[in-house]
Order: C-alpha cells, then sequence, then structure tokens
C-alpha cells in the first residue's frame, strides 16, 4: 500500500517504506516502549523459568504425565527468554537489525516455536486438568510416562512443522542504511503467518474455556471436596487468565488492523498497537510459573 513520506499533522511521526515491503517509523515511539516490556519479560521470566526447570530436574522425585508436560512447558517458555535480548538490541537500535539474515531467521523461528509450542502444553495441561477432575476414570488418566513422552515428541514435531517456513524466508527489510528484521510486514496481511497466529489462539481459547467451565462446574457438585476443589478452581482460572490476559490484546489489535487495511496500513498508533500487544505474548512466558505454583505442592 502506498505509504507517505511524511505525514500532514507535523506532531505524527512519518513513515518511509523505500522498498514496499516494510514501514519504519522516524522518531519511533515503539522503540521507546519495546525495550522496557522485554527486559522486564526476559528478567522475571528467565528467573521463574529457570527456577521452575531446577525444581523439575533436581527436587522432582515422582514423574507423572502431568509434570511431564509442566516440563515441556518451563522449557517452551525458557527457550523463548532467551531470544528476548535479541529483539530487545533491536528495538533499543529503533528497529534496525545489528545481525545477518540467518540470525534474523533463527531469533524468529524461535519466539514463535516456543510461542506455540507454550500455548499447546498450556492447552494441554488446561486438558489434562479436566480429564482427571471431570472424568477421573477415564483411560487418559491412566497413561505411562513413556506414552506421555511420545505424546509430547509429537506435539513438539507439530509445533515445528508450523512455524519451519520461519527459518526458510528472509525477513530482512532494507530501507536505507536501516535493516528490519520481523516476522511478518505489520502493513500488510500475511497469508499462512496471519492464519497460524489466529488459529494458535482461538483453538487453545476454546479448549481452555471449555476446560475451565466443565472443571468448576463439576467440583461445585462435589461440595464435600471443599479444599481440593478450592485449590483446583484456582488452578484452572489461573491458567485460563494468563492465556487471555496475554494473547487477546495481540490477536484483536492483528484483527482490527486487518479489518481496517490499507487505510491503517500507516497509522503510528495501530503499528504501535500491533508491537505492544505483541510483546504481551512474552509475558505468558513470564507468568506461567504461576502455572506451576498452582499445579503441585512440590512448588
Amino acid at each position: 500500500p502506498p505509504c507517505s513520506g511524511r505525514s500532514t499533522l507535523s506532531t505524527v511521526p512519518a513513515f518511509r517504506m523505500d522498498n514496499g515491503s516494510c514501514c519504519l517509523i522516524e522518531g519511533d515511539p515503539i522503540s521507546q516502549v519495546m525495550p522496557p516490556l522485554l527486559i522486564l519479560a526476559f528478567v522475571l521470566g528467565a528467573l521463574g523459568n529457570g527456577i521452575a526447570l531446577c525444581g523439575f530436574c533436581f527436587h522432582m522425585k515422582t514423574w507423572k504425565p502431568s509434570t511431564i508436560y509442566l516440563f515441556n512447558l518451563a522449557v517452551a517458555d525458557f527457550l523463548l527468554m532467551i531470544c528476548l535480548p535479541f529483539r530487545t538490541d533491536y528495538y533499543l537500535r529503533h528497529r534496525r537489525w545489528a545481525f545477518e539474515d540467518i540470525p534474523c531467521r533463527v531469533v524468529l523461528f524461535m519466539l514463535a516455536m516456543n510461542r506455540a509450542g507454550s500455548i499447546v502444553f498450556l492447552t494441554v495441561v488446561a486438558l489434562d486438568r479436566y480429564f482427571k477432575v471431570v472424568h477421573p476414570h477415564h483411560t487418559v488418566n491412566s497413561i505411562s510416562n513413556r506414552m506421555a513422552v511420545g505424546l509430547v515428541c509429537a506435539l513438539w514435531t507439530m509445533v515445528i512443522m508450523g512455524t519451519l517456513y520461519l527459518l526458510t524466508e528472509n525477513h530482512l527489510c532494507v530501507q536505507e542504511k536501516a535493516i528490519s528484521c520481523e516476522s511478518f510486514s505489520m502493513e500488510s496481511g500475511n497469508g499462512w503467518h496471519d492464519v497460524m497466529f489466529q488459529l494458535e489462539f482461538f483453538l487453545p481459547l476454546g479448549i481452555i474455556l471449555f476446560c475451565s467451565f466443565k472443571v468448576v462446574w463439576s467440583l461445585r457438585q462435589r461440595r464435600q471436596l471443599a479444599r481440593w476443589m478450592k485449590k483446583a478452581t484456582r488452578f484452572i482460572v489461573v491458567v485460563a487468565v494468563v492465556f487471555i490476559t496475554c494473547y487477546l490484546p495481540s490477536v484483536s489489535a492483528r484483527l482490527y488492523f486487518l479489518w481496517t487495511m490499507p487505510s491503517s496500513a500507516c497509522d503510528p498508533s495501530v503499528l504501535v498497537a500491533l508491537h505492544v500487544t505483541l510483546s504481551f505474548t512474552y509475558l505468558n512466558s513470564m507468568l506461567d510459573p504461576l502455572v506451576y505454583y498452582f499445579s503441585s505442592s512440590s512448588f
């Protein structure tokens, strides 16, 4: 879409789009907002998930399928966290990528893969609690650790295959002397990436809300288990709240952008909203230790 060299309003930052595929802002407010958010997410997320991984590896005496799911959730979150310093550097340089093409592909792939992995295993954790509470005698509750590991491997394979395209494409956008590195162009629709971005939210959201409702409803029928009911209810509610809080803003912002495109393609407020709400998805990995805390007395 066309993008003028300077806005008619002097108070609005100007945009450049020299090669027609990317859009940067002069006096970029995005680069002022994003670094503090990413630094906060990195410090607290790396610390929380690092402690969780230590707990799993050195203090977990009994491993069960539910433990295996939580461990892989922690792995996905921790791997996502170690990519954030690269994104922080990117925004500190005013969205100018200081590295080469391959590092850009790897960082974007790792972010997308582990974000998807975090969503998948958060959903599996909710499903696991659903079957344990609502259908305690179901055969799913008696699967072995070996079968759980096989399921985890299948899920990781699915996640990797769904995000592998990020390794096969060049995401660098050259503008004069500046080079941006984005997983998708913020000023246009992006086909498969947009489909995956929406699917990763709405499908797990439906599953998590269904599990939450059924768990709370089932436990309300068993008032004699008041203490256990409160613990299980808190757990499933925490899962739902963490997921919705972290992913709904970015999905809503992207849907609004696609609905109003191309008029919103070079709107500074829309671009800021897209980037800032995308950082909320990283906060999910920072907040997931709450799930570990409510899931097991070991934490």
